[in-house]
């Protein structure tokens, strides 16, 4: 370790978390409540030793260049890690971690809240009241749909996916799944091929990573194989879904409606969705509670002061895949 590392935080991070890395070395925290661009990235990591970095921040040859052969590792504070550039960091020589684990039931919690919301009109009727509309209580009212012996169809059975399993199938759901691994036993649910589970589910729950293979994996062929009754609930990267046909199909009553946390181009919304009733839209609040965003933050510095101090990260170093 050098004798005083440079360390630079992309966004603030919570509590005291960069404690351990203060007495490490200089830590420089982004003074910024927003994303730095990619001008501001390059220019603050240069000279780092470290980054700590979040799934904004697009970490490429471009930054590895502007930082400096001296750059040991870049931590994420995220699951996902589509934001790093993996062959870059891998031919750098440069350390990538993520902080895996810490976000499953806060992101499998968000999944049925976003279920709910959508499936029970919920976020439909509190608008309609706070307009002032007004309304009386008839057997007709606002109908939604009950969950008991509906099929849910996990498209990646990861963690995530486990744990939304779990707790569908604690509201009579019958649960089933796609994922890379094939067959085999996931708790309690089966697995089908995709197009069969699309064209079978009346609920399909997105927990894939994104990739080359998952980007746009949702499109529009894949939308029509959906029943008309069926909801789609994304909490996984905007990008798996392909979000303009997502909005003709829904235009067009091909399925009843959706729940979404995550945006192909997010921030921006894709235009359309927000004009919908039945479509419930969360500002990508997966892993958003105290524990779990402070947890990720916590672990970010833990991986960051490993590699520092010549130890072994506490998360799996990320490799670029095949």
């Amino acid at each position: 370790m050098s004798p005083n590392p440079r360390i630079v935080v992309t966004r603030a991070l919570p509590g005291q978390v960069l404690v351990p890395l203060e007495r490490l070395g200089e830590v420089w925290v982004s003074p910024h409540e927003r994303s730095l661009s990619p001008g501001e990235l390059r220019e603050a990591v240069r000279g780092a030793d470290a980054v700590i970095a979040t799934v904004n921040d697009r970490i490429d040859e471009h930054v590895l260049r502007a930082a400096g052969p001296q750059l040991r590792v870049v931590a994420n504070v995220a699951t996902g890690y589509d934001n790093l550039d993996l062959r870059a960091t891998n031919a750098h020589r440069v350390i990538a971690t993520n902080t895996p684990g810490v976000l499953v039931d806060a992101t499998a919690d968000l999944t049925m809240a976003l279920l709910l919301d959508v499936t029970r009109r919920v976020s439909e009727g509190d608008r309609l009241i706070r307009s002032g509309t007004p309304w009386a209580w008839d057997m007709s009212f606002m109908l939604g749909t009950g969950l008991r012996d509906k099929r849910l169809g996990i498209v990646g059975m990861g963690r995530i996916g486990r744990a939304v399993a779990q707790r569908a199938a604690a509201f009579g759901m019958e649960i089933v799944h796609f994922s890379r691994r094939g067959p085999g036993t996931d708790g309690p649910s089966r697995w089908l091929p995709l197009d069969e589970l699309l064209a079978s589910s009346d609920v399909v729950s997105l927990h894939c990573p994104l990739t080359s293979e998952t980007r746009h994996m949702v499109d529009a062929d894949a939308l029509k194989r959906m029943k008309s009754s069926a909801y789609l609930i994304n909490t996984a990267r905007g990008p798996v879904v392909d979000e303009k046909a997502l909005v003709a199909v829904l235009q067009s009553g091909g399925i009843a409606g959706a729940g979404l946390d995550v945006y192909e181009d997010e921030p921006a919304v894709q235009p359309g969705l927000a004009e919908m009733d039945n479509v419930v839209l969360a500002p990508h609040l997966g892993s958003a509670t105290t524990e779990t965003r402070t947890r990720m933050a916590a672990l970010a510095v833990e991986n960051v002061e490993a590699v520092l101090t010549g130890h072994p990260a506490p998360s799996p170093i990320l490799v670029p895949s095949e």
